[in-house]
């Protein structure tokens, strides 16, 4: 029954992924969704983990030469040193980023691989036996972020309108949908950012994460400020702090 119900969301979500591109394609006629430019960002972080509070840095390497992309993270916390490698790299398309595989590596855990193999056509993952088809559009929890970076440098988010993706993670995947809020001022410490507030949409408080992204305008879309908060209040956030463009 779970695996019908997956199933199911998944349906749903190509369903309003495929609605989505069709109206962008009326609306944009042949445009091709271009990637923010290659840069490495520094981020701040703060935490609350099992009620201490915690503190760190995060390096993020995004590279694209309008072909390939790839964007690598590394964060690492007060005390304890490093907790998290990421990685995604695939194509990029005229619908944004096409994921081939993603690498979590968290702290005292295994390193997780997630595939996106277009030859089989599936989804799969190391650390579990599932598998989901490929229809077009699905993005895996590193990539996902840029993709929506790549629809805002675009010119593609519009405040108030919503973008669905299938989004796969160490496991499993499911359908998310984000909603886009309103353009909000934050501080950080390279100033004052005007930005475009984006949140998924939580069905469930008492069960699923909350997921909230800050891109500037004025900074080439970048990600300037990402906040997970899970259900029982504790919460990572990771705020810009320097912006080196490529060379």
């Amino acid at each position: 029954m779970k695996h019908l119900r997956t199933l199911s969301s998944f349906l749903l979500a190509g369903a309003l992924l495929a609605a989505q591109t069709n109206a962008l394609a009326r609306n944009a006629s042949t445009q091709k969704l271009t990637p923010p430019p290659s840069a490495d960002l520094d981020y701040t972080i703060k935490a609350k983990q099992k009620g201490l509070s915690l503190s760190g840095s995060a390096s993020v390497h995004w590279q694209t030469d309008g072909r390939h992309y790839s964007v690598t993270t590394e964060t690492r916390a007060s005390l304890l040193g490093k907790i998290l490698d990421a990685k995604s790299e695939g194509a990029v398309d005229r619908s944004g980023l096409v994921p081939d595989s993603a690498s979590e590596k968290r702290f005292h855990k295994d390193q997780t691989v997630t595939t996106f193999n277009r030859q089989s056509g599936k989804i799969t993952f190391s650390a579990s036996d599932a598998s989901y088809p490929i229809k077009g559009g699905e993005q895996d929890r590193n990539s996902v972020t840029w993709q929506l970076a790549t629809l805002g440098h675009s010119g593609q988010l519009k405040s108030g309108g919503t973008v669905p993706v299938f989004v796969a993670g160490q496991k499993d995947a499911d359908p998310w949908t984000f909603r886009i809020g309103k353009q909000e001022k934050i501080n950080t410490p390279i100033g004052a950012l005007n930005t475009l507030q984006i949140s998924k949409v939580v069905e469930n408080a008492g069960k699923d994460q909350k997921v909230e992204l800050w891109l500037a305008p004025a900074k080439e879309w970048y990600p300037v400020r990402i906040r997970f908060t899970e259900p029982d209040g504790d919460f990572i956030e990771q705020t810009i702090s320097k912006i080196t463009p490529a060379s």
